[in-house]
């Protein structure tokens, strides 16, 4: 089990306790020092407090445990996913259903790898999106398989 899937494991209840999601996690070496970043969110969105509370009781867990689960030094980072949150199961993305998302693709659908507009529907297969191409709108249906990354996106 790599660390990232550590950690998932031993924050997840720790977040369902206190009644928020663990969106993301992430353990990056950026120069010198390893960061630990958790992304935490609930239907109302989390504020300062909830990222405080939710630092306090992974810190104290992680440093509870023997041998310890991270290999080296790191710096712990908890905040919000923001405004273009990943969708990365298939549940983030049936949520997303009637939001504007942006999707990446491992090969050209339609001379395109990525699409952003509307998700209409996912059945678990099949993402259909309302895009716009040049001046008039087009649903597109997005194999699952074939998607690298999604993320709620910001409409202008």
């Amino acid at each position: 089990m790599n660390t990232i899937d550590k950690v998932k494991s031993l924050t997840e209840p720790i977040a369902e306790d206190l009644g928020y999601e663990l969106v993301d996690v992430e353990y990056v070496k950026e120069g010198k020092n390893w960061f630990l970043r958790l992304y935490i969110d609930k239907d109302k969105g989390v504020d300062l407090d909830d990222c405080a509370v939710f630092s306090e009781k992974v810190g104290e867990k992680l440093d509870a445990i023997e041998p310890d689960p991270i290999p080296h030094a790191y710096y712990l980072e908890v905040s919000s996913p923001g405004a273009e949150r990943p969708l990365n199961s298939d549940e983030d993305i049936k949520k997303a259903v009637g939001k504007y998302i942006n999707v990446k693709l491992n090969a050209q659908i339609d001379g395109q790898e990525m699409y952003e507009g509307h998700l209409q529907s996912f059945d678990g297969e099949t993402l259909v999106m309302e895009v716009q191409i040049k001046a008039r709108k087009k649903m597109i249906e997005l194999p699952r398989n074939r998607v690298t990354k999604a993320r709620l996106a910001v409409e202008f």
